[in-house]
């Protein structure tokens, strides 16, 4: 049995330490990492849609049907509101390891990553013409 639970650890221990990829349908927010210097944040909705109903985070914790719709900084995630309902360090992590959340590449947008919308949608332009 320690034997298993070293491996489990190890094995946390070495997906922790590299640098996370956004998968399809995962939520990338970046509403203030940036200026605040951190990573942006790489929210793996579907490994949270298989433990839960909708409802439990978009009616009772409040969140949005849209990426970057709430307003979600760290001093509400302490307070125990948003992601904070459940990573207190009772149901799942507390924030303590910042590299588990904030885990993007810096200069991400905020989205919803590989979404069919950003697929369909034409590439903007700049004011000189340039497609970015």
């Amino acid at each position: 049995m320690k034997f298993l639970k070293f491996i489990a650890a190890l094995l946390f221990a070495i997906g922790a330490a590299l640098p996370a990829a956004a998968e399809y349908g995962d939520v990338v927010i970046n509403n203030y990492s940036d200026p605040a210097g951190m990573r942006p944040v790489v929210f793996p909705h579907w490994f949270h849609r298989v433990r839960f109903r909708c409802k439990v985070c978009h009616a009772d914790l409040g969140f949005q049907f849209k990426a970057g719709g709430n307003q979600i900084n760290m001093l509400k995630i302490i307070d125990g509101q948003f992601c904070g309902a459940c990573h207190n360090g009772e149901l799942a992590w507390n924030v303590e390891n910042c590299n588990l959340c904030h885990s993007g590449k810096p200069g991400t947008p905020t989205q919803v990553h590989e979404s069919t919308l950003q697929k369909l949608a034409a590439p903007a332009k700049a004011a000189s013409g340039v497609v970015k």
